[in-house]
């Protein structure tokens, strides 16, 4: 009998772990929000995550339930575990990447190293931050943000007057994250994957290249991040993994000082854009790895295929027309280049796809990833 895995959501990530599942022989189901989502081809039932009877449900149907998304309530999950389902990664750990201000707290007290940051609940709060750290600072809203959604560098303590007015009409005494504005370099990502009993594996660590706060490139594995950069690093991601008890995939955030320092961004507990490279680029991708992490499965070696990978998102598509009407021209110029379909509808912006290449010259490397994207977005 085929061991089952269950996903909650039904967005891209959960479209590529479809490949790895149909490769392992394993059956994956998923739960998706609405009808004609990304993973369609592997939804088996739509419904509201935020709906206990239909997640419960759900998940009474697969050995183990895991996510596309993070934002299942903490209730649900919890309930889950005491219904006796296995999730991974579990309520515990998740807890951290729903909740910005949770999580600074937790990797403050594992002493790993954050920006300097502070909780704020009114103007005041916000002031003395800006006063103390050079009159600029990032303010977050401690939960729903992403691909740079809640977050805004202000250098004003009436900047985010309409986060704290939310705060004060919701009542329930919520908070926001303020930071330093760290002065970096370069970004960076460390993905990892660790099993419930403990196996970890480590992906080379990658540069990642922002474009309006969202990930626009990846290039595996940075470059000049040999030896101790890589070491620290890579030990950032296993002391997160095991302070907190990650099962499945991690990808740590990380910015790199202008003084040489790695300071923690992010965290993500599931697959994520840093680690799509992987996909062509590694002995096992981040997908796979997922897979076998959540059913506690020997994972796989995350060894580079090639010296240079790059991976390069498709944003919006193009202005008329889908992606496969450019299929002709993209493949036929660039057949070294990988193409991965989101399916879905084009949309200034949106995340549609994103196309990987690898080689021995990343320049080369590079241009080609790029110029195939390119012909995505015209």
């Amino acid at each position: 009998m085929a061991l089952t895995v269950g996903v909650i959501g039904a967005g891209q990530l959960a479209r590529m772990m479809i490949p790895a599942a149909v490769n392992l022989g394993i059956e994956l189901k998923v739960l998706a929000e609405a009808d004609g989502m990304s993973a369609e081809l592997a939804a088996v039932r739509v419904g509201d995550y935020r709906d206990l009877a239909t997640v419960l449900a759900f998940a009474k149907t697969v050995d183990v339930i895991t996510f596309d998304h993070e934002h299942v309530p903490q209730e649900i999950l919890r309930e889950l575990v005491r219904e006796g389902v296995r999730v991974h990664p579990g309520p515990d750990a998740l807890l951290y990447a729903q909740d910005k201000l949770l999580m600074r707290e937790k990797l403050a007290e594992l002493g790993l190293p954050v920006p300097d940051w502070a909780r704020i609940t009114d103007v005041a709060g916000l002031a003395d931050f800006l006063k103390d750290h050079g009159g600029r600072a990032v303010v977050k809203t401690a939960r729903g943000g992403y691909d740079g959604k809640g977050v805004r560098v202000v250098s004003h303590e009436h900047d985010v007057d309409d986060w704290f007015q939310a705060l004060a009409e919701d009542g329930n005494g919520g908070a926001l994250l303020v930071e330093e504005l760290v002065h970096f370099s370069r970004e960076l990502a460390q993905v990892v994957a660790r099993r419930p009993s403990g196996e970890i594996a480590v992906w080379p660590v990658v540069e990642t290249v922002q474009k309006d706060g969202v990930c626009a490139e990846v290039i595996a594995p940075a470059p000049q991040s040999m030896g101790r950069l890589a070491d620290v690093a890579t030990d950032i991601a296993v002391a997160v993994a095991e302070g907190i008890g990650v099962t499945g995939v991690l990808a740590v955030e990380l910015f790199q000082t202008t003084d040489e320092r790695l300071l923690i961004n992010e965290l993500a507990m599931r697959p994520h854009n840093s680690g799509h490279w992987s996909i062509e680029g590694s002995t096992t991708s981040q997908f796979e790895q997922h897979l076998r992490a959540v059913l506690d499965l020997p994972l796989g070696a995350t060894g580079a295929r090639d010296p240079w990978t790059v991976m390069v998102n498709i944003f919006g598509g193009p202005a008329s027309g889908s992606l496969g009407d450019r299929y002709g021209s993209a493949l036929a110029e660039h057949p070294l280049v990988k193409v991965h379909n989101y399916g879905k509808a084009s949309r200034p912006g949106r995340k549609v796809g994103h196309v990987t290449a690898g080689g021995d010259d990343l320049d080369e490397v590079a241009y080609q990833a790029r110029a195939t994207a390119q012909i995505f977005q015209d």
